[in-house]
């Protein structure tokens, strides 16, 4: 395929799932254009937010918590919880632990939770199997070096959920600013992540429990937590101007809040995940990153042209060699992974032919917020 870059954003025919008009836009602009076609902002974004937060408060009146939220220290997850205080609501905010947090991060996790009066659970995981889940995960040659990290996530807030009775875990992400990034760049999969780890790993990963999940999040235990449980995951920017620059302000201010020195920068390891993604398999997060940013005008098309020349600051030597050490991997050991042939999730057994049968289910389910709403979009639109 004759290399395209769109004329809207900087998405490129390297990018999976990336198709080009006529007009020479990318299909990942066609998808932005839909969803804020779904999920409006100003007036008529207001008045669905409004809604969604009287629906938490009535759910919630005599609970302890009306909802959960997941922080990290960085920018979205400390801005919403900012808001989520100024709707007046009532979170309990929850902290998945891997063992490669920021300092930085964590000192802001401190000061937003302590100035914002929330109460704050971490949750920290083995960290056998978490290390184990991420050698394997090099071993597998796959991009999604971080699985483990994002079941984790997702299964601590959903048993915290269970365990405090929480029927609203709030997500801090924005498609306007993110972007969705490709389905062979990073796929979520509890049944891929098993496979691949029985096959990699070495050591055993404890079984499910329903308020102590673990690294287990497959389709039954997803269908326990959003249908059984009733668990909506709610992405409460979706509905406002986010800008970031503006939220940096805020929370600079408000909560003394510190730059941690670079988008998803709250977790060390993706220091040594951008570099991986740079050498072995060219992939550049950026490229969906910025081509958010560019179409709700918050960075010019030029500016992200000239910034992805450069290395990503976030590739810092003295901390992918850290992560190497933290790994318990030699440099010889890590360059070999790197060496071996690149492949994908198509490469392993994986429930992607189920996902791909049960489509009208889940886009059913994402509507009614049992599962998080760009799910489907990431799943059936970006690979």
């Amino acid at each position: 395929m004759e290399y395209q870059v769109c004329k809207r954003c900087i998405i490129d025919s390297s990018v999976p799932g990336a198709r080009f008009g006529k007009k020479g836009e990318c299909s990942y602009c066609k998808l932005h254009d839909n969803l804020e076609k779904e999920f409006p902002i100003g007036e008529k974004g207001e008045k669905i937010l409004k809604k969604i937060v009287e629906k938490i408060k009535i759910k919630g009146r005599q609970k302890r918590y009306d909802c959960l939220i997941g922080v990290s220290g960085g920018r979205d997850s400390t801005y919403t919880l900012y808001l989520l205080k100024q709707l007046g609501l009532r979170p309990l905010a929850v902290h998945f632990n891997d063992g490669f947090g920021n300092p930085v991060a964590g000192e802001n996790m401190k000061k937003a939770i302590q100035k914002l009066g929330v109460d704050f659970k971490v949750i920290t995981s083995d960290w056998r199997e978490s290390k184990d889940l991420k050698i394997a995960f090099l071993k597998a040659s796959t991009p999604d070096l971080e699985i483990g990290t994002d079941i984790g996530i997702a299964t601590a807030l959903y048993g915290m959920a269970t365990k405090e009775n929480i029927k609203y875990v709030i997500i801090g992400q924005s498609f306007r600013t993110e972007g969705i990034c490709p389905l062979e760049w990073n796929y979520l999969d509890g049944r891929y992540m098993k496979n691949v780890h029985n096959r990699f790993g070495t050591v055993k990963l404890r079984k499910w429990q329903p308020e102590n999940p673990g690294f287990n999040l497959g389709m039954w235990h997803l269908f326990y937590y959003s249908i059984l449980k009733q668990i909506q995951t709610i992405p409460i920017l979706y509905y406002t101007n986010y800008n970031r620059r503006d939220a940096e302000k805020i929370i600079q201010n408000e909560l003394g809040w510190v730059y941690p020195g670079a988008h998803y920068y709250d977790d060390l390891y993706q220091s040594l995940m951008t570099y991986v993604y740079r050498i072995k398999f060219n992939i550049d997060r950026r490229l969906y990153n910025y081509s958010a940013l560019i179409r709700c005008g918050q960075m010019s098309r030029e500016e992200a042209l000239s910034r992805i020349k450069e290395i990503y600051i976030i590739e810092d030597p003295k901390v992918i060699e850290l992560c190497i050490k933290r790994l318990g991997l030699s440099q010889n050991e890590f360059q070999g992974y790197l060496k071996e042939k690149p492949k994908t999730f198509r490469d392993y057994p994986t429930s992607y032919t189920s996902i791909r049968l049960l489509k009208p289910l889940i886009r059913v389910l994402s509507w009614l917020n049992l599962i998080p709403k760009v799910t489907y979009h990431k799943y059936f639109g970006c690979g």
